[in-house]
């Protein structure tokens, strides 16, 4: 009896540290990453590349053990590195630009003792940090907050676009209006933050769309901004000019990222070049119907018909082997744990941990809305990768990183968590 009760009490000093986290929201990030080793094995197995399956799981513990490292630190010392975890993460994106590895048509890796990393992911959470920081008082809400808050952001967003990486550039707009908006930032000011990109879409669409766009921007400026009559004559030029804006930016990109953004409309018409994944992503989610065709018995994942299937195409694999149930099964866990995100983002016992929850949560959302969307043809193809099922080192452990802060805040909430 002595004996119990002195493991009982070792046990809850060993736990102490970690006794308020949410065990639900590591549960099933772990759950989903050892699964998704599954699903990569059977991918590669044709090949004979199963190590990349060993490794995803490799990287999984060493993901759990960064995660609980940081579940057990306070996240307030963030406050204190914030700029230089924000000079890190610029300077490693210029190191990448200077000494890079190229690959599939972008410079986004450096080589370090034969491993790849990717420093643009691990940059997604030195924003959340970085933005959380300046987001945090009650100034920010204001314009001068909101135009530091783009300043900050658009140094290292404008070093990934030029790797060129569209994907994560994409992801760190999310997460900016995700942050902006929790920050209770004025939603006008948001709209208008994101109408140019919209009118310069619309204006190569239908001309009569884009100027009524352009006018309900400048009712828009006119109502929120301050200055009217300068405010709204900005806003107009500027939405404006957007389209021969978006003309430059579309010549920036490289042939099959321009392909990436359009051919998901009709991939037949390259059906053997830039459509060839989509299509055959379709035919694999398609043939797995209700139940799929089980585990390592989908035709084309064993028969690699979708090339780098281990990567940004998991999903098709997931679909074709495990059927629209198994695909359920997966959307519902990536919910919950965005659900959880939620909760400890509301239950936070100040505003910098509540930015990080939903910094992390903007991430999260984003990345799977695209990437399964893509494999089955409602998203341009952008090299997003989906939440700890892609294979990816850097992806994988940036994830597990930023569970671990968000666990951080939930552990060292006093406030009643349900």
């Amino acid at each position: 009896m002595a004996q119990t009760t002195f493991l009982g009490k070792w046990f809850y000093r060993w736990l102490h540290p970690w006794r308020g986290i949410d065990w639900l929201l590591l549960f099933f990030p772990i759950g989903i990453t050892l699964f998704s080793s599954l699903l990569i094995a059977s991918t590669r197995l044709y090949t004979g590349e199963t190590d990349l399956a060993w490794n995803h799981v490799v990287m999984c513990v060493l993901g759990v053990f960064l995660c609980m490292w940081l579940a057990r630190s306070r996240y307030e010392s963030l406050l204190e590195w914030r700029w230089v975890i924000y000079l890190i993460t610029n300077v490693s994106l210029v190191a990448v630009m200077l000494i890079g590895t190229v690959g599939n048509g972008a410079q986004s890796w450096i080589s370090i003792g034969g491993f790849n990393i990717q420093p643009s992911e691990f940059a997604k959470v030195g924003i959340i940090i970085t933005l959380a920081a300046t987001l945090k008082d009650r100034e920010s809400t204001t314009l001068s907050g909101l135009l530091k808050a783009l300043a900050i952001t658009a140094i290292p967003w404008a070093l990934i676009f030029l790797q060129p990486d569209l994907g994560t550039s994409l992801v760190f707009g999310a997460i900016v209006l995700g942050m902006l908006y929790w920050s209770n930032m004025n939603p006008g000011w948001l709209v208008l933050l994101v109408s140019p990109l919209v009118a310069a879409i619309v204006f190569n669409l239908y001309i009569p769309v884009w100027i009524g766009w352009v006018i309900l921007m400048g009712v828009i400026a006119w109502m929120t901004l301050p200055l009217r009559w300068y405010s709204t004559l900005i806003i107009v030029v500027i939405n404006s000019v957007a389209g021969k804006i978006g003309e430059l930016m579309w010549s920036l990109l490289q042939d099959y990222q321009r392909d990436r953004l359009t051919l998901f409309l009709n991939p037949e018409q390259d059906p053997l070049g830039g459509g060839y994944h989509l299509i055959q992503s379709r035919i694999a989610i398609g043939s797995g119907q209700l139940w799929g065709r089980g585990l390592f018995h989908g035709t084309q994942t064993q028969l690699s018909f979708i090339p780098e299937q281990h990567t940004d195409f998991i999903f098709s694999a997931l679909g074709e082997e495990l059927g629209f149930m198994g695909a359920l099964a997966m959307v519902l866990a990536y919910w919950f744990i965005c659900l959880r995100l939620i909760i400890i983002a509301q239950n936070a016992k100040d505003n910098f941990g509540s930015l990080l929850a939903i910094g992390v949560l903007s991430m999260i959302v984003f990345q799977v809305v695209v990437n399964i969307g893509m494999t089955i043809g409602l998203a341009p193809i952008t090299g997003i990768p989906l939440p700890w099922m892609s294979y990816g080192r850097s992806s994988l452990l940036t994830n597990f990183i930023a569970i671990g802060i968000v666990e951080s805040v939930a552990n060292f909430q006093h406030r009643l968590k349900f």
